[in-house]
């Protein structure tokens, strides 16, 4: 029926195809400064073991699945899954701070920081090669 809403509703988990969990939990861990929200061991459909790993920015919120890509598909959608456009937003409260702790741990950015109405960004490349905006206050 449309018009209907499906009432309270919240984006739980993303997921972004990585080379491999424990590469993947550090880069988020350790440079992005989340929080290694759970790492639990799962399976595949067809019964194969795997994790199931979701890091979260620090306080909650959304989370991000990082999968471990399984097979030729998977492997070419690594770096690449949105097309080489900006796809993920990383919202912080001190935008120089996070800019510097970024810049220190080696993270390529595609240009210097501006600003724009919405505050100071910045884009910038994470392990696998998606882009990604880093955006403050003004």
């Amino acid at each position: 029926m449309l018009g209907a809403t499906l009432g309270h509703v919240r984006l739980d988990k993303i997921t972004i195809v990585v080379d491999d969990y424990d590469r993947a939990i550090g880069f988020f861990t350790k440079v992005l400064g989340f929080e290694l929200a759970e790492d639990s061991p799962s399976r595949t459909n067809d019964g194969r073991p795997k994790r199931w790993v979701v890091v979260r920015p620090p306080g909650g919120g959304s989370g991000i699945l990082l999968a471990q890509a399984d097979g030729d598909r998977q492997d070419a959608a690594i770096g690449n899954q949105t097309g080489g456009r900006v796809g993920f937003f990383l919202h912080v409260d001190d935008f120089e701070a996070a800019y510097a702790r970024l810049d220190a741990a080696g993270i390529e950015f595609v240009a210097e920081p501006r600003t724009e109405e919405y505050g100071r960004v910045c884009v910038f490349i994470d392990i696998y090669g998606n882009h990604w905006d880093l955006i403050g206050p003004a």
